[in-house]
């Protein structure tokens, strides 16, 4: 955490946000090596890496005089706009991105703002109150912030020492030394920064929430459709916060065809399950956060005894393991549609249930189990 990342803006490909070109990411010289072992486990592309400075104006100066080269040889080439953002901000929405870069390119800079929770106050030698300031006049100045690159480097460039080793807002450097005033943009609530190990399992809390948004039913034409269709009414009523899509695997190709899978960590399926886990396993879903795979199993337990069916489904308990190991976290549910209507009812709901519980608490202690509805 504390790294700076420095984003620079010009037309090309990307995964998450299309439009930003390079990423520049500033790290001390001892977690070089670290970083680029991330970079190169989770796929990263478009990033580049310079060594940070002692304080947070060095190490994005760094940054700055890195895409400020512009070589032949260079991957990176002097951009228009440039984003700087904390790495320590890891939940910034494209549209704050656009909105600030949008009113950089129009004023030469701006920065996100939220309002004050606290009142500031400011202390007297002796530790008393001197005076306070009125909070609903003032603003915290959050991260990300925008520039015209001219107008943020040449800033940087007539930077005294003391600025470099004391100073923490950009905003302020292009407004003394550029002259320019920065376009302040309302920012959104979830640019908190990830500062104490709490943090970790509030910013882990969010990651579950938000990949949890969305299910995938996977569906098997050969399946009996009327006690699908009850399930995925029971889901949505179960469920009546979450996107829940359902459709069958593509025939063709190796890897998830359908767009709208392309992006969804919670698959229920319906015999269709083997198909499902070669997919994923040559795709790349898995790499930044896990996958759940509930495979879900019609049966009439009066024909079958749950012993033997629970035999015939041992492959999910030896499975889990090795998909475990690529972030696919497996997990068998049977659901006994052999009873009267309202105990079937019944039946789907504790179905749906043990489905929403498994997505939401994404537990590795669960992988490989076997859940009976």
């Amino acid at each position: 955490m504390g790294l700076e990342l420095i984003r620079s803006l010009k037309e090309g490909e990307g995964k998450r946000v299309y439009w930003i070109k390079d990423i520049v990411v500033a790290v001390t010289r001892e977690n070089m090596g670290v970083m680029r072992d991330i970079i190169h486990k989770y796929q990263h592309e478009r990033i580049s890496l310079v060594e940070a400075g002692e304080t947070r104006h060095r190490s994005i100066f760094n940054g700055l005089k890195a895409l400020a080269k512009d070589q032949p040889d260079s991957q990176l080439s002097k951009p228009e706009v440039v984003i700087i953002h904390d790495a320590v901000r890891p939940f910034v929405e494209e549209d704050v991105l656009f909105n600030i870069v949008t009113a950089a390119k129009e004023h030469g800079a701006a920065g996100a703002i939220r309002p004050l929770v606290s009142t500031v106050i400011s202390p007297s030698a002796d530790g008393c109150l001197d005076h306070s300031l009125e909070r609903a006049r003032h603003r915290a100045s959050e991260m990300p912030q925008a520039f015209q690159f001219n107008v943020i480097f040449e800033a940087y460039q007539q930077c005294s020492d003391h600025d470099l080793e004391f100073g923490t807002e950009c905003l302020h450097l292009a407004l003394k030394y550029s002259h320019t005033k920065a376009k302040l943009v309302e920012g959104s609530p979830d640019l908190w920064k990830v500062t104490y190990k709490r943090d970790l399992y509030a910013a882990e809390s969010i990651i579950k929430e938000r990949i949890s948004h969305e299910i995938c039913v996977v569906m098997d034409p050969k399946e009996d459709e009327e006690p699908v269709e009850s399930l995925l009414k029971a889901l949505k009523n179960e469920l009546n916060d979450v996107k829940i899509e359902s459709g069958e695997l593509c025939q063709a190709g190796r890897d998830i065809q359908q767009s709208r899978l392309a992006e969804c960590y919670n698959f229920v399926c319906m015999n269709e399950t083997w198909k499902l886990l070669n997919m994923l396993e040559e795709s790349n879903l898995s790499i930044l956060y896990p996958v759940v795979v509930i495979s879900v199993n019609f049966s009439d337990l009066k024909l079958v005894p749950l012993s033997q069916k629970m035999e015939s489904l041992m492959w999910i308990r030896q499975s889990a393991k090795e998909m475990k190991k690529r972030n696919i976290l497996l997990y068998g549910l049977i659901i006994d549609y052999s009873q009267g209507e309202q105990k079937l009812r019944d039946s789907l709901r504790e179905g749906a249930i043990i489905i929403a519980a498994l997505i939401k608490e994404r537990s590795s202690g669960l992988v490989g189990q076997l859940m009976v509805a």
